[in-house]
């Protein structure tokens, strides 16, 4: 590994923390505002102006996470990469941050609300803790190479298993509830409205049980069998070629 690349690696990495503990500075106001005895299910239904801004801010830490990879990398996979590991970085440290300031979770099996684009994704802290892990794992199979003048080779399949993979996932994270609003009809009719009485009613009384961790395990074994792959294929089979 090269100091340059050290040194970009560092920089990221103190970008993505820092980011994190901001992202959890600002989850701390909400919760102050409306979970003041402590974040859990059922949720509390935040007002329609404010869970707007909520979206807005999610897309724009996107867009900045995306924006380093941009930055930091050349070719399409490596930009990819980059945004990658510091999304890992950024993920793990905002649940540092929030257990230094708020001592939460009690444990990394408590609920959380992950993301609200497209729909909301729910799920145990661990299963999100792991996914970074394994992004920050995917970015360096190919970062590293690429920065010894090296182009990493991905057969399809390897591509199919790694996009199916994350797809489960995500499929893990929506699966309840998805299957909530649409057993209340609301997909069909266009959508919930955060004023409608029933949507409040079901959202304050909605409280999730049991994840879909064996849709998760497989969604995590897939791309797990793709890094292998990766890795395997392009350290012992010799099929890294010189840019």
């Amino acid at each position: 590994m090269s100091s340059t690349l050290k040194r970009k690696i560092l920089i990221i990495t103190f970008f993505a923390i820092a980011m994190g503990f901001l992202e959890a500075i600002v989850v701390v106001y909400i919760r102050e505002l409306y979970y003041p005895n402590g974040f859990s299910f059922p949720l509390v239904l935040i007002p329609e102006k404010i869970f707007s801004i909520e979206l807005v801010r999610e897309l724009t830490t996107l867009i900045m996470l995306l924006s380093i990879g941009l930055l930091a990398g050349k070719s399409p996979i490596e930009k990819f990469s980059w945004f990658l590991f510091t999304f890992g970085i950024w993920d793990i440290n905002y649940y540092i941050a929030l257990k230094i300031f708020l001592d939460w979770p009690a444990s990394l099996l408590t609920w959380d609300i992950l993301f609200l684009i497209p729909i909301t994704w729910i799920g145990p802290v661990l299963a999100p803790v792991i996914c970074s892990l394994t992004m920050i794992i995917f970015a360096m199979v190919f970062i590293v190479p690429i920065d010894r003048n090296k182009i990493v080779w991905v057969d399809r399949f390897t591509w199919i298993f790694t996009i199916l993979g994350a797809v489960i996932i995500f499929v893990s994270f929506i699966y309840d509830y998805t299957a909530l609003m649409s057993s209340e009809g609301y997909f069909s009719s266009g959508g919930p409205s955060l004023l409608d009485p029933g949507f409040i009613d079901i959202v304050a009384s909605y409280i999730p049980d049991k994840f879909k961790w064996w849709l998760f395990v497989l969604g995590e074994g897939l791309i797990v069998f793709a890094i292998v792959k990766i890795f395997y294929q392009n350290n012992y089979k010799n099929v890294y070629n010189k840019l």
